[in-house]
């Protein structure tokens, strides 16, 4: 399914929307700087900052606990890809597809 609707950098929505994912947070703040009005782009941007600036941030918290913080470090890896994938995935679709917590306050900062 292919968006249409107009963003700041003439890309489609979709192609936008999975782009705010690639590189976690940081690509998620450069489309949050970039796009001013979209608010599909503004969502996911938002939500790729909350999402994957929180798990990096767990992550690094975690790792100093000795041996179980490693283990929890490789969970929220897994975790991390598995969001990161199905992100995109939704992005692409055209989807809105909000997570739980971070969707919600991604939403919010948006409007």
């Amino acid at each position: 399914m292919e968006n249409k609707n107009k963003t700041a950098l003439g890309i489609d929505e979709n192609i936008e929307g999975l782009l705010c994912y690639v590189l976690g947070f940081i690509t998620g703040i450069i489309f949050l700087v970039l796009e001013k009005d979209n608010k599909f782009i503004r969502f996911h941007a938002m939500q790729s900052i909350v999402t994957f600036l929180a798990l990096f941030v767990v992550s690094m918290v975690v790792g100093f606990i000795p041996f179980l913080g490693w283990i929890l470090s490789t969970l929220i890896g897994l975790v991390g890809l598995i969001l990161w994938l199905l992100l995109m995935f939704k992005a692409y679709q055209g989807e809105m597809y909000k997570l739980p917590i971070a969707g919600d306050f991604a939403e919010k900062q948006i409007h």
